[in-house]
């Protein structure tokens, strides 16, 4: 048919109907977005709801659309006054009902033309029936719609064929609702049981309607539909969704190890893609907006895992691309081409027009080559698509000399060749069209069945799915310009709740292997392998034990023994299930959610930082009232199990773990986390000091230099905790290891607060003194001139304890820095060896600045030093601004004075007797000799005076205090006098500014001698 011989209204009808649809679309929006606005009490138009108006609106709608104004003034009155205002405001209102009557009109224009084929357009859907399934897989929706709205409109056709109306109720049987836009739905049973019921008899012939209607039957065939939809049609798709989860499982498969395959099996893909998404949004629709018998065919909790193949599927396409444009280019140019030009030449009759377009086609196939794809050249076959649309509106008008319905085979060939170049120009738009899943209805279906998805074993790899369709192209699907704002925040909110569960749920899979891990660290602890020790003993000397068919313990181990591989435990099943959760997790690094980026793998990180830093305090097990902690070898045990299973997680899932424990472990070394709360670091300083050493300075423990170690006494009251589990070195070396040296630093300020608020109490006692201290100073050569002033001192004990004190917290600091320097010299030897070195080679005449620096470096990593500078930072805070610097160094050499002249009265204590086993007293005065040297080279160093000479003037009052007990005839006094004498060599030996030599010149080496010898006889005979 010549151009020419078209009438003006059958000129371009396929760029009008293009237009059109677009144009309709939009309608459909625009009508859509006025109808929620009003059915909104927030969003509705304030006139429509006011009192005033109501009785104008009334009369409106009742009129509508035929209104009289001029004889209604009474009604309308109201409406006049705010006429311009309402004008205003409803303006885009009405402008979008009289642009739903342009549009209607120029349809109907459009249409016109084809009115007269309408007989034949059923012969002709008939003929290309099976080939046009091939279209209509793509738009399941849109064929149920067709079929039964399209009967109910021609309903003369369900009585006269039988293929129709098995057709039709097939349709009926299959859905309850069909989509009309969006989230609208039109229920189709309902709605076609009221046409049939109310049709009107007069309008029908009768002989016709006696004929070929049965109304009656009609409305009984859909009650029928009606029930066994609402009775079968849920289990029927369920039972679809199942096939298609495995057939596309198989698929994607397929296709992942064979990727060549795509090109020929292309339709199956799409075929595959549109059938699962016209399911899910079958499920979506129907699981909000029909009365359901059987809940359970309408929650899916398998949904997730159908979304995941589709998304394997998509991502075959988007990936191998060129591979499927290579195979349609060929098969363009070397079959399409072909075959179409054949059936162009064996037309009958082809016009002019028909003609030019046909040959365009059979040119631009023949055009294409290979190498067009292998340069990377953009394809654009939309011109070819548009002019097959025009050709078949030019074959569908009325005197069409060419019409489709007598040539079939062209028909098919042409829409076969659509199809290929959509394959080569269109695999994205091809995507979105047959598998892209609107979000605005699952939104409420997809939360609960998340959660419910959550908690399946094979289910959960697919879950990251229910993130996908959170997207800006699924949402537009739904959302429009106007929603977009609120689709986004929606969009984005579900996302981050997914992501954010998906991230909880792995964690509590991973502290639950940690949990399991855990406890079987802990059986390979020491503290498990007396009793197998006590059974191995007994068994050896064949003695007989209390209990007899007592069953053997079970060692660690026998878990890992298995005498069937069917056999699964409870950490069998963790570790399945963290696999799968993790697949899901690392399915894709990021993810555009609404110009926002997702990454899930940071959710995990952030919820495993959390844990991790909660985890590590509470296996400290503090008890506040109680003041029971667990001991630093076993929290540390249950640490390193605890990060042995965060290492293993790099093998499931692509995070940085070390990055984890970074955070978290530094973050315990602090006295504080980041959130404010309390660390290991914080903990183990409080016990040990409120604890520990506070039972020390009651008496009820005693520091053992033999071992190292704060050892119970034995006392009345039996302490909860056993001192030497916490403070040998194995533990101390545990304590170091978990705090490393921020938190060792932290505990040896906090040692040094409690020293100086002791050296505080003994300077106000030195103060008190004062006078009689000063003159003791310069009479120690005078023995009956001493004696007399060492009466008039007061707090002599209060003294003594003190620097005890002092002694205990000195030693128990010297513990925990040998401990460090051990772990130090392990993890790092090269470093803290250069340290040493550095320290050891420091020049005597350094300016103490300068030195002071050295010693602090060498002091964190744990090597012991001269001056101790953590504490001459505690002591230096202690300046007192009312005092001058020349009376704060008297205050300090009158300590020492103080200190000397007090030691003979230790002679007198019971518990004063040393003992050779635990090289120390038991009173644990033999912690004088630290605190001594310690206190003094820190003053000292303060008040810049000479530590040497003033340590000899130390030991020369010291000594000479001491001589005077062996003038003492009173045994009570001098029961333990050569317990005492020892303390004198002590001081010397832990000082680094005295030697034995000066001691000899103030106290002979004889006495001491002697003393030793007495103190080891003593010990002997007690312990015979």
């Amino acid at each position: 048919m010549s151009r020419g011989a078209l009438q003006p209204s059958q000129q371009k009808l396929a760029e009008k109907l293009t237009i059109l649809n677009d144009r309709g679309i939009g309608m459909l929006t625009r009508i859509y977005n006025i109808k929620k606005a009003c059915g909104d009490p927030k969003a509705k138009p304030s006139y429509l709801i006011d009192k005033n108006l109501e009785s104008a609106v009334k009369f409106i709608v009742r009129k509508f659309p035929a209104i009289e104004t001029r004889n209604n003034n009474q009604q309308l009155a109201q409406l006049q006054k705010e006429k311009s205002e309402i004008l205003k405001n409803l303006a885009l209102y009405y402008f979008t009902f009289v642009d739903v009557m342009e549009f209607k009109l120029s349809r109907r224009q459009s249409l016109t033309p084809f009115t007269r084929r309408v007989s034949h357009k059923h012969s002709l859907t008939k003929k290309l029936a099976v080939h046009r399934c091939m279209w209509y897989i793509r738009y399941i929706d849109l064929f149920l719609f067709s079929v039964l709205v399209g009967f109910i409109l021609c309903h003369a056709a369900l009585s006269s064929d039988a293929a129709a109306l098995s057709l039709w109720k097939l349709a009926l049987q299959s859905s309850s609702c069909l989509c009309l836009f969006r989230d609208e739905v039109f229920h189709i049973h309902k709605s076609a049981e009221d046409l049939f019921v109310n049709i009107p008899y007069n309008d029908v012939d009768v002989f016709v309607f006696s004929v070929f209607y049965s109304y009656n039957k009609r409305v009984n065939d859909i009650r029928e539909c009606k029930e066994s939809a609402l009775s079968h049609a849920g289990s029927m798709h369920r039972e679809r969704r199942k096939f298609l989860r495995s057939a596309l499982k198989e698929l994607a498969t397929v296709l992942a190890d064979q990727p060549g395959l795509l090109g020929p099996k292309a339709l199956f893909v799409f075929m595959a893609l549109s059938f699962a998404r016209d399911e899910i949004i079958w499920l979506l629709r129907h699981a909000d907006n029909i009365q359901k018998k059987s809940t359970d065919d309408f929650i899916d909790k398998h949904i997730a895992e159908l979304i995941f193949y589709m998304e394997e599927l998509r991502a075959h396409v988007r990936k191998y691309g060129p591979v499927m444009q290579r195979y349609y280019v060929q098969y363009l140019s070397g079959f399409d081409a072909v075959v179409l030009n054949e059936l162009v030449q064996n037309l009958s009759v082809c016009p002019e027009d028909e003609s030019i377009i046909m040959s365009s086609f059979v040119n631009t196939m023949t055009s294409l080559s290979v190498k067009q794809v292998e340069d990377g050249e953009v394809f654009d076959f939309r011109g070819l698509r548009l002019d097959w649309f025009r050709l078949q509106a030019y074959t569908s008008v009325s005197k069409a000399s060419l019409g489709l319905a007598d040539h079939r085979e062209l028909g098919k060939m042409m829409n076969t060749i659509i199809f290929h170049t959509k394959m080569v120009d269109s695999l994205v738009e091809m995507l979105v069209e047959t598998s892209d899943i609107p979000v605005s209805p699952p939104c409420r279906y997809t939360a609960g069945t998340f959660t419910k998805c959550l908690f399946l074993p094979n289910i959960v790899p697919s879950n990251i799915q229910f993130n996908l369709v959170n997207n800006p192209t699924f949402s537009l699907l739904i959302g429009g310009q106007n929603k977009q704002h609120h689709i986004g925040d929606r969009s984005l909110s579900l996302c981050n709740m997914f992501l954010d569960e998906m991230a909880k749920q792995a964690r509590n899979l991973i502290t639950d292997i940690c949990t399991e891990q855990c406890t079987l660290s802990d059986q390979l602890l020491p503290k498990h392998c007396a009793k197998t020790i006590s059974q191995a003993v007994n068994k050896k000397s064949k003695k007989q034990t209390g209990k007899k068919g007592e069953p053997e313990r079970e060692k660690p181990g026998v878990e890992s023994m298995r005498k069937n591989r069917l056999l699964v435990t409870n950490l069998d099943k963790l570790h399945t299930a963290l696999s799968e959760l993790c697949f899901s997790i690392n399915y894709v690094p990021n993810m555009m959610v609404w110009e926002h980026t997702f990454t899930p793998r940071e959710y995990l990180t952030s919820h495993l930082e959390i844990r991790f830093t909660k985890s590590i305090v509470g296996m400290t097990m503090y008890n506040q009232a109680t003041q029971e902690i667990a001991k630093p070898s076993e929290l540390l045990t249950s640490v390193r199990a605890y990060m042995t299973v965060l290492q293993s997680i790099e093998n499931y899932v692509q995070i940085d773990i070390t990055r984890v424990f970074n955070n978290v472990l530094l973050q315990q070394t602090q006295h504080l986390d980041s959130h404010g709360e309390p660390t290991i670091t914080s903990l183990y300083t409080n016990w040990y000091l409120e604890t520990l050493l506070r039972q020390v300075s009651n008496g009820h423990i005693a520091y053992f230099p033999a071992m190292k170690a704060f050892v119970n006494l034995p006392t009345e009251n039996e302490l909860t905790f056993n001192a030497e589990e916490y403070s040998d070195i194995s533990e101390m070396r545990s304590l170091s290891e978990l705090l490393g040296p921020y938190g060792m630093k932290f505990l040896s300020e906090s040692l040094m607060w409690h020293i100086s608020s002791q050296v505080a109490e003994l300077k106000k006692l030195v103060v008190d003194n004062v006078e009689v201290l000063t003159q003791m100073r310069t009479s120690f050569d005078k023995p009956d001139h001493m004696a007399a002033l060492f009466k008039r001192l007061t707090s002599v004990d209060s003294v003594l304890k003190r620097m005890t004190i002092i002694g205990v917290i000195l030693s128990f600091r010297s513990l925990a820095q040998e401990a460090l320097r051990d772990v130090l010299s392990c993890h790092i030897p090269f470093l803290v060896s250069s340290v040493e070195d550095f320290k050891d080679h420091i020049p005597r005449e350094t300016d103490m600045k300068v030195a002071m620096n050295v010693y602090e470096l060498s002091s964190a990593a744990g090597l012991p030093c001269e001056i101790d500078p953590a504490l001459v930072v505690a002591l230096s805070s202690q300046k007192s601004e009312n005092i001058s610097p020349e009376e704060e160094y008297k205050i300090a050499c009158l300590l020492m004075v103080f200190v000397a002249v007090s030691m003979p009265t230790l002679a007198s204590n019971v518990m004063s007797q040393y003992s050779p086993a635990i090289e120390g007293h038991c009173n644990n005065i033999h912690c004088l000799a630290k605190a001594i040297n310690q206190i003094a080279a820190a003053l000292f160093t303060i008040h810049k005076g000479s530590i040497e000479d003033r340590l000899k003037e130390f030991l020369a009052l010291a000594s000479s205090s001491l001589l005077k007990i062996g003038q003492e005839t009173d045994k009570s006094t001098t029961r333990n006098r050569e317990s005492v004498y020892l303390l004198l060599d002590m001081i010397v030996q832990e000082s680094p500014f005295l030697t034995m030599d000066l001691l000899e010149s103030c106290f002979p080496y004889v006495l001491l001698r002697n003393a030793y010898h007495a103190v080891y006889k003593q010990s002997v005979s007690s312990s015979a």
